[in-house]
């Protein structure tokens, strides 16, 4: 969608009506010192646009609805730092049995499984878990490597990267979490961890901030 950039009459214009509305056309113009015919077409678009609403016999409203370009550059500026949890790490020869256990206790979807160098070499889902789980009963004797998703068909990202780019790696991959990472010499250091809960949660503050 192309994002609407307002000039510097049409925000001067929804300050105006912000602070004052109900205002009628006549009055904007005459703070604006300018004639009713010259802010007609901006009074139009900021109308059509949802900025404004109008009313006839009453004037104008302010309708809540912020500039999309600010929203925008709002989305684009978040970044994965900004929102990231807590990452729940595991070992390599740690069994099915305890990581479900693990699972459940810190109740999250992904636990990311390290070496002994603490460098990321799989991830477990709770749909591997349960795959492993239906019909087995020694699950205590079967090690997390066997089961989980090695390097390098995880998808991961860096704390720099914007949300709307995580988000995106999501969908492709469709999985519900994502690590943070920071390279190594020898691998990737997993130092965080982004989910769509938290994703969730930095577009919410987002709206709540512009007022959406």
């Amino acid at each position: 969608m192309t994002c609407l950039e307002l000039n510097t009459r049409q925000n001067e214009i929804l300050d105006i009506v912000k602070g004052n509305g109900p205002i009628t056309g006549e009055q904007i113009a005459e703070r604006l010192k300018l004639a009713r015919a010259t802010i007609r077409p901006d009074l139009a678009i900021l109308t059509m646009a949802g900025f404004l609403d109008a009313r006839p016999r009453v004037g104008y409203f302010y309708s809540g609805k912020k500039p999309t370009q600010s929203v925008a550059d709002g989305m684009v500026d978040m970044t994965a730092a900004d929102f990231q949890s807590r990452p729940v790490v595991i070992t390599e020869n740690l069994s099915v049995y305890d990581a479900i256990c693990q699972l459940f206790l810190e109740d999250v979807g992904t636990l990311f499984v390290v070496d002994q160098q603490s460098l990321l070499t799989g991830v477990l889902s709770r749909k591997d878990l349960l795959r492993t789980s239906i019909g087995r009963t020694e699950l205590d004797k079967i090690p997390v490597h066997v089961i989980m998703t090695r390097m390098p068909n995880i998808t991961y990202c860096k704390k720099q990267d914007t949300l709307i780019s995580v988000a995106k790696k999501m969908m492709d991959s469709q999985v519900d979490s994502l690590p943070i990472v920071q390279e190594k010499k020898a691998g990737l250091e997993v130092i965080g961890r982004i989910t769509k809960t938290n994703i969730t949660a930095a577009f919410l503050s987002l709206a709540e901030d512009q007022d959406l």
